[in-house]
């Protein structure tokens, strides 16, 4: 999107800084500028001339647009302090809510909020960017606390599986939490993940690799899906006690791991 502002002055550089204030553009905008008309002296400095006029213009990206769309949600839901800040990368736009202590309406139950309304603003950004642009979106932390929450969720019910022998199958999730997931399982030895379902329903399973034995076969526990089993939080199990023995060693560097197995994907890509 182009947005441009115009200047006029006795000389050229009265008119390009006059069209620069007018334009109001951001520090780090790459300005430029078109002359429109070099202006005329007066004659004996009395009778005649005209003045110089700029056009001053600067690409821009669209990001804050959808910022300011994102904050309109956001104070359609009754949140009226709210402050918004972004990064932008290529086509990856990152924003940062703050909101005060009311962060909590924003994430909603299990972020299923928060996940709306990334996915609204997603939709803004293409139509305003005219392109596909990836959208994210934290407040309070939200976003690194759930990952670690994840992480752990998964280093433990991979040490189930090691030891019983059992696959374990996760609550749905959305894509974002699924690659977590399988990031987190692919550098433990000796287990791998997958994705099964369709949909909001599509979870993530994980298994032992082939070939690898279990530690305790004929062991108790390690039921996955059973009701008594599952964790209060999304996306994982109880696994009752276990010794330090238990925990799951580091896989060597290992690809990155998707729902096929093979193909690399960025933080924000697309995951099935």
């Amino acid at each position: 999107m182009i947005k441009e502002a115009f200047g006029t002055g006795s000389t050229l550089d009265e008119a390009q800084q006059a069209a620069v204030t007018a334009l109001a553009a951001p520090a780090d905008a790459d300005i430029k500028f078109d002359i429109i008309d070099h202006g005329k002296k007066k004659t004996l400095g009395l009778f005649g001339g005209s003045p110089a006029k700029v056009r001053a213009y600067y690409e821009e990206s669209g990001a804050q647009d959808v910022v300011d769309y994102l904050v309109s949600i956001i104070k359609g839901m009754g949140l009226e302090q709210v402050k918004a800040e972004f990064t932008q990368e290529d086509n990856d736009i990152a924003i940062t809510l703050d909101c005060g202590d009311d962060y909590g309406v924003i994430i909603g139950r299990r972020g299923e909020t928060l996940d709306s309304i990334q996915y609204l603003t997603r939709l803004a950004a293409n139509r305003i960017c005219k392109e596909s642009v990836r959208v994210s979106i934290n407040v309070g932390n939200y976003r690194e606390k759930r990952e670690n929450t994840l992480r752990e969720l998964a280093a433990k019910n991979a040490a189930k599986v090691l030891k019983y022998g059992r696959k374990v199958t996760f609550e749905p999730m959305n894509p974002y939490e699924r690659r977590i997931i399988h990031t987190a399982v692919q550098a433990i030895e000796g287990v791998t993940s997958h994705s099964v379902g369709s949909d909001s329903e599509r979870r993530v399973v994980i298994s032992l690799e082939e070939g690898v034995e279990p530690t305790n076969p004929s062991g108790k526990g390690g039921r996955s899906g059973s009701k008594g089993n599952r964790q209060g939080g999304r996306g994982g199990y109880r696994n009752g006690s276990r010794s330090k023995n238990d925990s799951p060693k580091q896989a060597p560097n290992r690809e990155p791991r998707t729902d096929e197995g093979a193909q690399k994907v960025s933080l924000y890509g697309k995951i099935n």
